[in-house]
């Protein structure tokens, strides 16, 4: 007799990580661009979530075939595939969470704010869908230049009259993700126990890694901290130069989002004490959107921390970063202005 496999101890104990909560709800969640680089890994991982009763995944192609694949994983999510703007309503109705990684990936010599013409759009779209098919779910945005695409989802909703700020999102996490890799690695750290903030947006110097506020504390001599925080900053052009025009930063960026994912479903079912860095909309600085550690609830955004205090290294990189910041910021908000009405 042949005993039943055991399932892979090591993708089950990552899982675990990213879903930690014994408890459940009945949630839906959305995924819009699921056929796509990130779309996928991403998909792969919320299936694992007990706190998912229904994964919806939408794209303009290729859509069933993922869905019939993920279907046949046994957890407990319900998988429905949707194809094209056809069916992107039946896609959302009842969504409480939709994660949007739809858009086209950098490419080499690509800056995040080349793909905005595109993505821009692509955004727009889906979020208009959402205003009207679940106008209460949160809303994390993927696709970049996040920096803009928020400002792009927060006017739109606006425009159909259903914005609450506490529920839209710039999912940022794979910032900390990489800052909790890379300082784990230059300090031979345990990586599970390392976690270093970062404020700021989601691009180029934009993003301002908080090593100064890493737990557990860390200290770098400064040439060495200046060169930590500029590979932070560059890491996602680091993936697309390493993949040479295969594409961007996918299965990581899936992970990220994934993490993100689980602590704001936990927070929605009522544990307390989840917490994230995303770019929100926020009066920290004079920019309108600012990343900073916010503390989730059933609500979305229940409160948010703040930047705290700074080093004079840290301010500096704050001042840098805030003229391409706001400029990112307006970008956004023109395009609505100017295509929809």
């Amino acid at each position: 007799m042949f005993s039943r496999l055991a399932k892979p101890t090591l993708f089950i104990n990552v899982v675990k990580k990213q879903f930690s909560s014994s408890s459940k709800n009945n949630a839906k969640v959305s995924v819009l661009g699921a056929a796509g680089g990130i779309g996928q890994p991403l998909s792969l991982l919320l299936k694992q979530s007990p706190l998912i009763s229904h994964l919806a995944l939408f794209d303009i192609a290729h859509t069933p075939g993922v869905a019939a694949d993920l279907s046949h994983i046994e957890t407990r999510a319900k998988v429905t595939g949707h194809l094209g703007d056809d069916q992107l309503a039946d896609c959302l109705k009842g969504s409480e969470l939709v994660l949007i990684p739809a858009g086209v990936p950098r490419k080499p010599g690509m800056t995040r704010d080349d793909l905005f013409n595109t993505n821009a759009s692509i955004v727009a779209n889906l979020v208009d869908s959402c205003a009207k098919n679940c106008p209460k779910a949160m809303i994390g945005i993927i696709t970049n230049p996040v920096n803009s695409t928020v400002p792009i989802a927060s006017e739109i909703l606006k425009l159909r009259g259903v914005y609450d700020e506490k529920r839209v999102f710039g999912v940022t996490t794979l910032d900390v993700v990489r800052s909790n890799t890379f300082i784990a690695e230059a300090k031979g750290l345990d990586v599970h126990k390392v976690n270093c903030p970062v404020i700021g947006g989601h691009s180029g110097i934009t993003i301002i890694p908080v090593i100064s506020q890493c737990t557990p504390a860390v200290s770098f001599p400064q040439e060495e901290r200046a060169q930590l925080s500029t590979r932070i900053q560059n890491a996602g052009t680091e993936v697309v130069e390493a993949k040479a025009g295969a594409g961007s930063a996918t299965l990581s960026m899936a992970y990220a989002a994934a993490e993100f994912a689980s602590a704001l479903l936990d927070a929605m079912n009522g544990t307390e004490g989840k917490v994230q860095c995303a770019f929100v909309r926020s009066d920290e600085t004079e920019a309108k959107y600012f990343a900073t550690p916010i503390l989730l609830g059933k609500n979305g955004v229940e409160k948010n921390l703040g930047i705290g205090k700074l080093l004079d290294y840290e301010r500096n990189l704050v001042t840098a970063a805030m003229p391409e910041l706001i400029a990112n910021i307006k970008k956004g908000e023109e395009f609505v202005v100017k295509n929809f009405k």
